[in-house]
């Protein structure tokens, strides 16, 4: 193999290995909030359940914002323009702590909304409770990680995996005294869980602020040294990066509420089976999203140091690195399957149709990693506007559609949950298909657009 793939093998792992345990910490934080809440009750578990699907969908819309940091910095960093990038933080910093604070309003006051909806009153207090409790964390945590973009930009992926390990390790005995109201503490049930993840957000911001307040690894960007106003231009930049990131996540996660919606006339069952074959999908989705995070910094830093010949080699490692990945998560569900799906349910009906629905859930991998190595890379091009419109047309006009159509009515006879998992995997795979052609599209923009610079210079 090519010396320059294996050089960007060992760059994506080296980044990419801590990204992944930050991934992995973040998920298990929720983890632990849904079984220590289930285990005080079904009401408790259910209040909760709602409440993390209505601030996670906005969070995860206000993060991809934030998420534009990532090429900012990394091309700067490429450059070694690092008190350029000094000035960019301080300039973001005030809009995540703007979009953070107006999504902390928002979820505060989403009572309003939970009036309307047809939920058990005894559901909507706990949801209420912990909507109001995370609030203060979600403000925190935006502001939290514009700093992780920040120092994930310049390759720095070791501090923030280790702060959010210690977030998740904080995190369970804060569950268990909010919740359960050990040591003299009031018992809150489900909204412990909102007060432990704001005291945590506030944790690892204060922490991760510190750290880069006075680590050597910072000092040349200069971060903290000077009062900088945000700026009209910084502003722009980053809406007309992050917004289509935002965008873009939240046609995701549309596209499996919306599965879990058409699937839900099929009954509790086919609901239940269908969210765990989706929850370990996502579990095995953290090798691929690692190494899609990683290479938007690797490729924005070579991009910044005027080689985009080489960010091409890292884009293409990326994808293979990615299928490699897949491959293993194909093996270990098919393998493991019938296993995992035991640690998710003990209900007999359940158990089969997710058995059932686990080789779908191995195929999803391959579409999935493919597309998120490519998405990966055209994060470290700046490149996201098209991605979100692709994005669209292959969620939105034919996994859905599709999914729906061979859910109820299939070639002759309804397919059921299986339908449904068709529909995904196409539609993803159509993604992958155009992720990679657009990918290659603006790798050859790039690559002609350095070739002529040389050129310009000798007509001067």
């Amino acid at each position: 193999m090519n010396n320059k793939y294996i050089i960007e093998f060992k760059n994506l792992v080296k980044i990419g290995i801590p990204i992944f345990g930050s991934q992995m910490s973040y998920m298990l934080m929720g983890a632990t909030d849904t079984i220590i809440a289930g285990r005080a009750s079904a009401t408790d578990l259910a209040g909760l359940a709602v409440g993390t699907a209505f601030a996670n969908t906005l969070w995860f819309f206000v993060t991809g914002v934030i998420f534009s940091v990532t090429p900012i910095v990394a091309q700067l960093f490429g450059a070694k323009k690092y008190k350029e990038i000094g000035k960019k933080l301080r300039e973001i910093l005030w809009i995540a702590a703007l979009l953070g604070f107006l999504l902390a309003f928002i979820i505060y006051n989403f009572d309003i909304l939970l009036n309307f909806l047809p939920i058990k009153d005894s559901i909507t207090g706990v949801t209420n409770g912990y909507l109001k409790a995370v609030a203060p964390g979600l403000a925190f945590i935006t502001i939290f990680t514009c700093l992780r973009c920040y120092s994930e930009g310049m390759t720095l992926t070791k501090p923030i995996f280790i702060i959010a390990f210690s977030g998740m390790l904080l995190n369970i005995p804060l569950d268990l005294i909010f919740v359960y109201g050990w040591f003299g503490f009031p018992e809150l049930g489900g909204i412990g869980c909102g007060v432990a993840t704001s005291i945590v957000a506030f944790s690892m911001m204060v922490i991760l602020f510190c750290y880069i307040a006075i680590s050597k690894n910072y000092k040349s960007t200069e971060p903290f040294v000077v009062f900088t106003p945000p700026s009209i231009k910084t502003t722009k930049e980053v809406i007309k990066l992050g917004l289509p990131i935002g965008i873009g996540i939240f046609i995701e996660l549309s596209m499996f509420s919306g599965a879990a919606i058409i699937l839900s006339i099929l009954g509790e069952v086919v609901v239940a089976a269908h969210t765990v074959a989706i929850n370990i999908a996502s579990l095995f989705f953290m090798v691929p999203l690692a190494i899609g995070l990683a290479s938007a910094t690797r490729v924005g830093n070579l991009l910044g140091a005027s080689n985009p010949q080489q960010a091409k080699t890292a884009s293409f490692a990326t994808i293979l690195l990615c299928i490699f990945g897949a491959l293993i998560n194909v093996v270990i569900i098919l393998t493991l399957g019938a296993k995992i799906v035991s640690l998710y349910t003990t209900e007999l009906p359940v158990f089969e149709l997710a058995v059932s629905l686990i080789i779908f859930a191995a195929i999803f991998q391959l579409p999935d990693g493919i597309q998120m190595g490519a998405l990966g890379s055209l994060r470290g091009y700046k490149d996201t506007f098209i991605p979100m419109i692709l994005l669209l047309i292959s969620y939105w006009f034919f996994a859905m559609p599709i999914g729906f159509y061979l859910t109820n009515y299939g070639f002759g006879s309804p397919l059921g949950a299986k339908g449904m998992w068709f529909g995904m995997i196409i539609g993803l795979s159509i993604f992958s298909v155009l992720s990679i052609l657009r990918l290659k599209r603006i790798i050859k923009k790039h690559l002609r657009i350095k070739s002529s610079k040389p050129h310009q210079l000798l007509r001067q």
